[in-house]
């Protein structure tokens, strides 16, 4: 279950430090990740074993619908199989960083099975914003949660 969220900085050749607490989890059976874009403008990080039945679906999605090409083209399109380097350092593609505009500073947030990397501005955007939203209109089902 991956969760949390960390703020990690881009080194000089577009690398993350996967923190050490996901590192196991996160290449688990093969050693290897999968990064690929997602249309809020974030990227997603997979276990590699984790992205197969997700990208078997997407592809399943019909190719004359506009958004579902879309998705294709964001989720299929976009991902790169990767292998961290021995101090698990990840490479972010060029396009992926483009895509996501990263920058230097990154948000690596849990959710679950995966994780999703924000850069750090465009995530404390959409945080205000999400924040706003949900204080006033919070989810079905969520009504009698006390926290």
């Amino acid at each position: 279950m991956f969760q949390g969220a960390s703020e990690l900085s881009l080194d000089a050749k577009g690398r993350i430090a996967v923190p050490t607490k996901h590192r196991d989890a996160l290449l688990s059976g093969t050693g290897r990740v999968v990064l690929t874009g997602h249309p809020d403008r974030c990227l997603l990080l997979f276990p590699s074993a984790a992205f197969e039945p997700i990208s078997a679906k997407i592809a399943q999605l019909p190719t004359m619908e506009a958004h579902a090409r879309w998705w294709r083209r964001m989720v299929i399109g976009y991902a790169e199989e990767l292998e961290p380097d021995s101090s698990g350092r990840i490479l972010i593609p060029p396009a992926l960083r483009r895509l996501a505009e990263i920058q230097k500073s990154v948000m690596l947030v849990g959710q679950g099975t995966h994780f999703e990397l924000w850069s750090l501005e465009r995530w404390e955007a959409q945080l205000g914003a999400a924040m706003d939203e949900v204080a006033s209109k919070p989810p079905s089902g969520t009504e009698d949660f006390v926290l």
